[in-house]
């Protein structure tokens, strides 16, 4: 009985498993974890701080213009070079479309129709194209019979600099080169559309 005893009140013994021992070779892995571990954090911290940079400059470049014109150069589908510097003490109506483009349709006839009224009263219409394929952009001119010039946004040159979100937006420009107005969305109205006009007569 006593012996019994004894063995009862014999302390208990460990049997941790050897895995769960920290040798000095798992305490250095687990450092070496960890620092990879914050160097991943790093490096996807660095990388989101990157794009909301990016993304805030983007904002910034791409505001629509205001004041002077930004200045541009293109090649219509006829083949004539014009740039907004070649038509100085004009007014012109800077209409950004693309045949892909419903809303566009909507104010092509209402355009065309101004442009033959105006053209020999110092306005000036131009069109510039936005990221379309010139065999759609020449279906949709002869479609609705579009004589002012026309030409592609070679990698949306135009667009950028005038920070355009999407099509149609129209830029109304003075003589002296001043944005008076724009419109983003179609122009339905002769109304509003003879208004714009009268603000960039010469």
């Amino acid at each position: 009985m006593t012996e019994m005893t004894r063995l009862d009140e014999q302390p208990a013994v460990s049997h941790a498993p050897a895995e769960d021992v920290l040798t000095p070779e798992k305490a250095a892995h687990q450092r070496r974890m960890a620092m990879w571990r914050l160097i991943i954090v790093g490096v996807l911290l660095a990388f989101v701080a990157f794009l909301v940079l990016g993304l805030q400059r983007q904002n910034v470049s791409q505001q629509r213009a205001s004041g002077m014109a930004p200045d541009f150069e293109f090649t219509t589908f006829d083949g004539e070079a014009i740039s907004l510097a070649d038509l100085a003490g004009q007014g012109v109506v800077l209409n950004f479309w693309a045949s892909w483009c419903d809303p566009c349709r909507a104010e092509a006839d209402l355009l065309e129709q101004t442009w033959r009224r105006e053209q020999n009263n110092g306005i000036t219409f131009i069109g510039l194209d936005y990221l379309d394929q010139e065999h759609a952009a020449l279906k949709y001119m002869a479609e609705y019979d579009i004589t002012y010039p026309n030409g592609a946004d070679i990698q949306s040159q135009a667009a950028r600099s005038y920070g355009i979100k999407g099509v149609p937006e129209t830029f109304f420009i003075s003589p002296d080169g001043k944005i008076q107005s724009q419109v983003i969305g179609p122009i339905v109205s002769q109304a509003d559309l003879d208004r714009r006009l009268d603000e960039i007569r010469p």
